[in-house]
């Protein structure tokens, strides 16, 4: 069964930076897209960067300049470096990665890991 579990969230000050880890686990073949999302309060989900297998990658315009997607194929793992953190960067921030398993290509969510910004 394919997991993706988020880690390295937690409470910074404004300023401040941020690493968020996520790893795809189980029996996986392939893993084309992995991104991050967040959901703040009362607020829809919202795409934050988008890495493809090949390095290309996508921000969301409140994280052009601030925040780094990468990724490691071998570990199955995405990263989010988060700099210059601001309090309206406060949400659930969750992984998001199209993995191809024993059957077809299906698209998977992590649980979410909170990250607060205090100003």
């Amino acid at each position: 069964q394919v997991q993706l579990v988020e880690s390295g969230g937690g409470l910074a000050q404004a300023g401040g930076s941020l690493r968020l880890s996520c790893v795809a686990s189980g029996t996986i073949l392939f893993i084309g897209d992995m991104g991050w999302y967040r959901q703040a309060p009362g607020k829809q989900r919202e795409s934050v960067a988008v890495i493809g297998r090949g390095g290309r990658t996508n921000y969301a315009d409140s994280a052009k300049d601030r925040f780094i997607i990468s990724r490691d194929n071998a570990k199955n793992t995405v990263y989010l470096q988060m700099n210059s953190l601001k309090p309206e960067d406060t949400a659930v921030y969750f992984c998001n990665a199209d993995i191809t398993a024993l059957g077809p290509s299906r698209n998977y969510w992590g649980r979410g890991t909170q990250v607060t910004v205090s100003s």
